[in-house]
C-alpha cells in the first residue's frame, strides 16, 4: 500500500492518492493518442492531393510538420513538466493536440493542415511526461512494467491509427481522422486532469529558452534535410549543407547548455555512458520501426503484376500489420521482468535482434498475406521490447527529478531514428522506379527490408555495450520516505 498524501490545487485535494493501475490506464490513451495522430493519416494522402489540388510532396509536410514539431516539443515538454508539475504540463499538451486537431479539420488551405498538424507535435511530449509520472507514483517494483506498458502502446497506437485511418478513407473522409484523433486527446486531458495525481517531484527554475530555440535549431536543419533529401538528392549541396549545420549548432547547444546556470538539458546526465550509448541505439531501433509500417502497406497494396504485391486494400492492409502491433502492447511489458532478471540491456539486445530477423524475412522471403503477417509480428515483437527497455536503461541512470528531460530527449533520438528510417527507405523505392515512372521494384522493397535489418542489428550489438549503472536504481513512491515532508510542502505552494 502506498502512503495516502494530499495534494493541493488538485481536483483530487485531500484524498488518498490513486492506485497506479488507474493513472497508468489514464497515461496509455495519452501515449495511444500519439502514435494514433502519427499513422492515422498515412491512408488519406490520396485524398488529402485531391481535395486541396496538391501533389504528394507538399502533401509529406503533413508529417514532416508534425515529426519536427515534436522532436522540439519533447525535451521543452518534459522540463517543463520537471518544473512545473507533470500532470499540469500533460494536460496542457493534449489541449494542444485537440486544438491543432481541430484546426486541421477545419481547414480550407493545405497551409493550415501542416500548421495544425504541427500543433498536433506537442502530443510527442506524452511520453517524458507519462515517464516521470510512473516514476513518482508506483511502487519501485512496478515502475520498469508500467514504463514497458506505455512504450508497448507504440505499436498499438501505430497499427490502430493505420486501421482507422484506412476505415475512415474507405468510409467516409479524412476529416474524420481530425475528429477521431482529437477527441482522442480531449479525452486523454480530461481524465489525466481528474484521475492523475499530481508528481510530487519538482525542479524549480527558469524556462531556457536560448537552449530551446538553439536545440530546435539544430534538430529542425537535419531532420529538413532528411525530409527533402528525396527531391534534392542526398549528395546535394543543400542537403549536406543543412545537415552540416545542424550538426554545428547542435555542438553550439551542448556549450550553451554547459555555461547555463538552468539549462534545458542537464548536460553531464545526457553525457553519461548509460544515457549516451542509450540515445545512440534508440536512434538505431527508432529507424527500423517505422518502416515496418510504411514499407508493408505499400507493399501488400501493390498489384499482382508487380510480382511481390498482393494487391489488397487500405484496410486489409492494416490488418495485415494490426496482430504485429497488438503483440507489442503484450511483449512491452516483458521487458521489465527481463531486466530485472539479467539487466535491462538483454531485453534491449534481444529487441533488436528479433526486430532485425523480422526485417531480413521481410526482405528475403515471399509468400502470401499470412507469410507476411508472421514476419511483420516478428518485427513488431523485437520492437516493443526495445521500447520497453530504452525509458528503464534511462531512468536508472537519471537523477528522479531530471526523469523529464532525460527521457524526453530520449524520445527525441527515437523521432530523429524515425524520420532517418522514413526517409532513406523513401529515397530507396523511389531510387528502384524505372525511367517511365511507376511502382517500386521488388529489388527496391528488398533492399529497404535489408537496410532497415542491418541498422537493427547494429542496434542490438551497441546496446551489449551499455555501461551498468553502478549506483543507479529505480525510485518509486515507496523509496523516497525522506523526502515525504517537502513533497507536501512543495505541493502546497502549487
Amino acid at each position: 500500500m502506498q502512503p495516502a498524501s494530499v495534494v493541493s490545487g488538485d481536483p483530487g485535494a485531500g484524498r488518498a492518492r490513486p492506485s497506479p493501475t488507474r493513472s497508468l490506464l489514464v497515461l496509455a490513451l495519452g501515449a495511444l493518442t500519439y502514435q494514433v495522430a502519427q499513422t492515422a493519416l498515412l491512408p488519406a494522402v490520396p485524398q488529402l492531393v485531391a481535395a486541396y489540388h496538391t501533389n504528394a510532396s507538399t502533401v509529406a509536410w503533413t508529417f514532416t510538420g508534425f515529426l519536427l514539431s515534436a522532436a522540439v516539443l519533447t525535451t521543452l515538454l518534459g522540463r517543463l513538466g520537471d518544473m512545473f508539475g507533470k500532470r499540469r504540463v500533460l494536460v496542457i499538451a493534449l489541449v494542444l493536440v485537440a486544438a491543432g486537431n481541430l484546426l486541421c479539420g477545419v481547414a480550407g488551405a493545405m497551409p493550415v493542415v501542416i500548421a495544425g498538424r504541427a500543433l498536433q507535435g506537442a502530443v510527442a511530449g506524452v511520453f517524458p511526461l507519462a515517464f516521470g509520472i510512473i516514476r513518482d507514483e508506483f511502487p519501485p517494483a512496478r515502475v520498469r512494467w508500467g514504463i514497458g506498458m506505455i512504450s508497448a502502446t507504440a505499436g498499438i497506437g501505430a497499427g490502430s491509427g493505420l486501421l482507422l485511418g484506412a476505415l475512415l478513407v474507405d468510409h467516409a473522409t479524412f476529416h474524420w481522422v481530425f475528429w477521431v484523433t482529437g477527441a482522442m486527446a480531449l479525452a486523454g486531458a480530461l481524465t489525466a486532469w481528474w484521475l492523475v495525481p499530481e508528481s510530487p517531484e519538482r525542479r524549480p527554475g527558469r524556462v531556457d529558452v536560448r537552449g530551446a530555440v538553439v536545440l530546435a535549431a539544430g534538430l529542425v536543419l537535419p531532420l529538413l534535410a532528411v525530409t527533402q533529401a528525396h527531391a534534392w538528392g542526398w549528395a546535394s549541396l543543400r542537403t549536406l549543407a543543412l545537415i552540416a549545420a545542424g550538426l554545428v549548432i547542435l555542438a553550439v547547444w551542448v556549450v550553451v547548455e554547459r555555461a547555463t546556470p538552468e539549462p534545458l538539458a542537464n548536460i553531464a546526465t545526457l553525457s553519461r555512458p548509460p544515457v549516451l550509448v542509450t540515445n545512440l541505439v534508440t536512434i538505431l531501433t527508432g529507424f527500423g520501426m517505422f518502416t515496418v509500417f510504411l514499407l508493408v502497406p505499400q507493399m501488400v497494396q501493390a498489384p499482382h503484376a508487380t510480382g511481390y504485391g498482393l494487391g489488397v486494400s487500405a484496410t486489409a492492409a492494416s490488418l495485415i500489420i494490426f496482430p504485429g502491433a497488438l503483440l507489442m502492447m503484450a511483449v512491452g511489458p516483458l521487458s521489465g521482468p527481463l531486466g530485472d532478471r539479467f539487466g535491462t540491456r538483454m531485453p534491449l539486445a534481444l529487441g533488436g535482434l528479433v526486430t532485425a530477423a523480422g526485417n531480413a524475412g521481410l526482405g528475403v522471403v515471399h509468400g502470401g498475406p499470412l507469410v507476411v503477417l508472421l514476419l511483420a509480428v516478428v518485427a513488431c515483437s523485437g520492437v516493443g521490447l526495445t521500447y520497453g527497455a530504452m525509458p528503464n536503461l534511462i531512468i536508472e541512470a537519471a537523477p528522479p527529478h531530471e526523469t523529464g528531460e532525460a527521457t524526453g530527449l530520449n524520445v527525441v533520438m527515437r523521432l530523429v531514428g524515425t524520420a532517418l528510417g522514413a526517409q532513406v527507405c523513401g529515397s530507396v523505392l523511389a531510387g528502384s522506379v524505372g525511367a517511365g515512372g511507376g511502382l517500386p521494384s521488388a529489388d527496391g522493397f528488398r533492399t529497404a527490408f535489408l537496410l532497415c535489418a542491418a541498422v537493427a542489428l547494429a542496434g542490438a550489438v551497441s546496446a551489449l555495450v551499455i555501461p551498468k549503472v553502478r549506483s543507479g536504481h529505480v525510485e518509486g513512491p515507496g523509496a523516497r520516505e525522506p523526502v515525504a515532508p517537502a513533497h507536501d510542502t512543495a505541493l502546497a505552494a502549487d
